[in-house]
């Protein structure tokens, strides 16, 4: 495998990840993350804990924001941590508007942008997340 192969698979995880959590397909995060990973969404309010908490926790809150959930990503950075090698760290920016009720019949959108923080190491079913730190940039609407 090739640097460039690698890169490929970890962007392919992260727009796996920006697809489960907009389609609400949890069990896709799977092939995103190993299963002892560790999530921490505390800047923005939510659990910090294992996938296996994230998910519920997910399931649980982002359907307050309908299903009208649109994850972007922007600049990727993968910086292995030697090559050939089993782990890199990867930074992504993310934009995240979301469509909420206003309370009065209507809705409004919701915006939050960031960095997501991830370490990701080789698995035998491809490279995946083992740590998962978003980090709030700003946040509009709310």
């Amino acid at each position: 495998m090739t640097q460039l192969d690698a890169r490929a698979e970890i962007v392919d995880a992260l727009t796996r990840y920006t697809l489960a959590v907009d389609r609400g397909d949890w069990d896709l995060l799977d092939t995103v993350f190993t299963p002892d990973a560790a999530i921490d969404y505390s800047e923005s309010g939510g659990i910090v804990g294992s996938i296996a908490e994230a998910k519920p926790w997910l399931a649980e809150n982002l359907p307050a924001f309908s299903a009208k959930r649109l994850h972007m990503l922007g600049q990727i950075a993968v910086e292995f941590d030697s090559w050939p090698g089993d782990s890199a760290q990867v930074t992504a920016y993310f934009h995240n508007p979301m469509v909420i009720s206003d309370g009065a019949g209507g809705e409004r959108v919701v915006e939050v942008g960031g960095l997501y923080h991830h370490h990701f190491v080789r698995t035998s079913t491809g490279w995946r997340s083992n740590k998962l730190h978003e980090e709030l940039v700003w946040s509009r609407g709310f």
